[in-house]
């Protein structure tokens, strides 16, 4: 990955590609390519649909070579959902072509002017910006499918639905898994409005005729890849767990812990919880002919993804995440699988996150909209969201717009953005990220679930304010270096319990790139990229009162622990100090 490529939408005569060498962006990759390169490029108080925001897209420091896990793929720009900073990462095959074919990064610049709508084909020859107008409006199983007709089932495709089309502020950007569907979201912080907002529909990524990127040290890089993946097999998350049931493996240990937020976090346990389990998800799945296990992408040892049929065998969606049973199920009261699955195809389709998509709908249950529990009612909302109607454009903007147009007290959101399926009140360190995290509630951000809930990496009590800033600190600064590799952040669970895990991924990253990597220079990384995303929303007008939680979660306490969120405005403006 020796250049990136800069396509100016907006240029006079149409789009114009220039190709150049990395420069000061040398040695960067995933979340510290995008993050930088917004940080240092993109004026923090320009409009986020505007001309002035760039969209990056780059792979990781190690996709596209032989490694295991390294197929992430970042995506940055401001964010229109927040108004910070935003990176927002997915599987799928984009990662690992984009690499090969050699790029750093892929930078949308500028805007266009008029309705048209346009393509962009990389392969080994270059790349074309094309006019493909019989695009329009269309939601991303038939973007793809028309596209396959032209380009062939051996590239990847990234795209944008309806959603980002109509520049809604939870649009996602799909990119396509091995078997070509769309079900791989770069999905938090409305990055699928923003490439709407540059006129951009698909992107089509072509190898033929490359290679696997080489290691500096090839024999190392074997032995350091084959290591890793042995720490990644005998750790029972990533060895066992994940596999056979997925991330939704935590509806019932959550549900348990009593952190489980149902009926817009007016509870910590849903009585439905074990009926849209990870375990009754995988026996449905494989009763039906469907999979529990199946990889993101090609050179995924975890495989905590699986392939969700209907009753009839028929395929409906890839097995639906965690967030997303959280989001679309105990959130909104609903303990069905088969309207969950329906409701995730429906938000890869048309170009929705799922969480802000499945909280938002919960936030207009609260407000009376639909009842909770109501399936066909959720169901219809999201298909307002598909036709563009006046409530569905209100929904597609996420939690916070849907909670101020109906009139809610309670939106659980942070800078905007939706909160993931943790509640913050019994498990306090995943409230110290979702507030301080530089981008909006995150739970990859800082993962404190891990050592809260989970026991890795240690035990700090989730029920006490105690060592939280310190937890969430310390799996902030991981998280933004792992991001920039191109592994799954999954990998932290074993490399958090194992030492030789942990070096073997310093060993990976050593030898390909020929020096020698270690915990330091990690750490350091990290900190790079959050003092970059942190400088950026200080100068786009964010101060330490952003950093809070909203106020019902210091007032009303959650059953079953009664618990309120405890840590103090104090303690959480330390975070940062490092």
């Amino acid at each position: 990955m020796d250049k990136i490529a800069r396509i100016d939408m907006g240029a006079a005569g149409g789009p114009k590609v220039t190709v150049a060498g990395l420069g000061e962006y040398a040695g960067l990759g995933g979340r510290a390519m995008t993050s930088l390169v917004i940080a240092a490029e993109v004026h923090p108080l320009a409009h986020a649909l505007g001309a002035e925001n760039k969209l990056v897209i780059a792979p990781g420091m190690l996709s596209g070579t032989t490694g295991s896990m390294t197929g992430r793929l970042s995506v940055g720009c401001k964010s229109p959902l927040t108004g910070t900073i935003k990176e927002s990462n997915a599987g799928g095959q984009a990662a690992q072509v984009l690499a090969r074919l050699g790029y750093a990064a892929l930078i949308l610049e500028g805007k266009p002017h008029g309705d048209d709508l346009y393509k962009i084909y990389i392969n080994k020859d270059g790349i074309q910006v094309i006019v493909d107008n019989s695009l329009k409006l269309l939601d991303n199983y038939p973007v793809i499918e028309k596209l396959r007709a032209e380009y062939g089932d051996k590239v990847a495709y990234m795209s944008i639905g309806s959603a980002g089309e109509r520049k809604l502020l939870a649009a996602s950007i799909a990119c396509t898994d091995p078997e070509l569907r769309p079900t791989r979201h770069c999905g938090r912080g409305g990055v699928g409005a923003v490439m709407g907002a540059k006129r951009v529909k698909a992107i089509i990524l072509d190898d033929a005729g490359m290679k696997m990127r080489p290691p500096q040290d090839p024999d190392g890089y074997r032995d350091a890849n084959r290591k890793f993946v042995e720490g990644l097999r005998k750790h029972p998350v990533t060895g066992e767990g994940l596999p056979a049931y997925g991330t939704n493996v935590l509806t019932n240990v959550l549900n348990e812990a009593g952190g489980y937020p149902t009926r817009n976090f007016k509870g910590g346990v849903f009585e439905g919880a074990a009926r849209i389990s990870g375990e009754a998800l995988a026996e449905m799945e494989i009763k039906r002919g469907g999979s529990a296990t199946h990889g993101c992408h090609r050179g995924c040892v975890i495989q905590c993804s699986g392939i969700f049929n209907d009753k009839d065998g028929n395929y409906v969606t890839k097995q639906p995440e965690y967030e997303t049973v959280w989001s679309h199920g105990g959130h909104c009261g609903i303990d069905d699988l088969d309207t969950v699955a329906r409701l995730d195809f429906m938000d890869d389709n048309i170009g929705v996150d799922t969480i802000d998509m499945g909280v938002a709908i919960g936030v207009a249950m609260d407000a009376g909209i639909i009842p909770f529990g109501d399936r066909e009612g959720a169901i219809r909302l999201v298909e307002e969201v598909g036709k563009g109607t006046p409530l569905g454009r209100v929904l597609g903007c996420g939690a916070e717009i849907s909670g101020k147009v109906f009139g809610v007290e309670k939106v659980p959101v942070v800078k905007g953005q939706a909160l993931p399926a943790y509640d913050p009140r019994p498990i306090q360190g995943i409230g110290v990220t979702y507030a301080t995290s530089t981008q909006g509630a995150d739970h990859t951000i800082g993962y404190a679930i891990a050592t809260n809930i989970l026991k890795i990496g240690g035990d700090v009590d989730p029920l006490k304010s105690e060592g939280q800033v310190e937890l969430s600190r310390n799996l902030q600064i991981a998280t933004a270096a792992i991001d920039s590799t191109g592994m799954c952040l999954f990998i932290a669970m074993a490399i958090m319990d194992q030492p030789e895990t942990f070096q073997a991924l310093l060993d990976m990253l050593g030898s390909f790139h020929g020096i020698t990597m270690t915990g330091d220079d990690v750490v350091a990384l990290g900190k790079k990229v959050l003092a970059a995303e942190r400088d950026f929303n200080t100068r786009a007008g964010f101060t330490s009162h952003h950093d809070r939680l909203p106020r019902f979660f210091y007032t009303d306490p959650v059953t079953p622990h009664n618990q309120v969120f405890s840590v103090t405005d104090e303690e959480l403006d330390t975070l940062f100090n490092w």
